[in-house]
């Protein structure tokens, strides 16, 4: 039987006057995917960036294959959280850096791999999600919505994650452009 890999108990959030999260349980056991549902504004992204340690809780508890996020602390916390890959809700692109550098931006910024292999890496991780080895040298605003939305998936993958958070990755786009994505993320997940 599969471990937990996610398990939240009686989860709440709210910023300010607005109550977003109200006592939400959830879990996942490792190598399942779920998907979480609801209308625009029911809180979904909030209890992803929960997860993924972005946003503090209020009351209950999260814990991430065993460990209740909330006790970790400075450079634990850290480095538990580089085992997490996310797709922002608007891909959470850089507009000023190619696209090579955003899927490669953790691996260049804490100097884990030089720049050269750290393009190498962006490359392989941008044919995974079928993007062309010359959109690595492109700037965002290059890219169509679906090119945009492939280009961060890439960069959510580049560290070969143990959890992988993806947020809306085919809101906006038309049909045809959503199925390849749904497809793509079955083969990379």
């Amino acid at each position: 039987m599969p471990n937990t890999m996610i398990h939240l108990r009686d989860v709440h959030k709210a910023f300010g006057e607005n109550k977003v999260l109200g006592g939400v349980d959830l879990e996942v056991k490792e190598g399942e995917h779920a998907v979480l549902i609801g209308t625009a504004a029911s809180g979904k992204s909030v209890l992803m960036k929960c997860i993924n340690g972005l946003y503090e809780i209020d009351a209950g508890t999260i814990e991430v294959a065993g460990q209740d996020i909330s006790e970790l602390k400075g450079r634990e916390r850290s480095h538990f959280f580089d085992d997490f890959g996310m797709l922002f809700q608007q891909g959470g692109l850089f507009d000023s850096m190619t696209i090579w550098e955003n899927v490669a931006f953790k691996q260049v910024t804490r100097r884990e791999m030089d720049r050269t292999a750290a393009r190498e890496l962006a490359i392989e991780k941008l044919g995974m999600v079928g993007l062309a080895p010359q959109v690595a040298d492109l700037y965002p605003v290059s890219l169509s919505g679906g090119m945009q939305k492939r280009a961060g998936i890439a960069r959510a993958i580049a560290a070969n994650p143990k959890l992988l958070l993806l947020d809306e990755p085919s809101a906006g786009l038309d049909p045809i452009t959503t199925q390849v994505i749904n497809r793509m993320i079955k083969t990379v997940a």
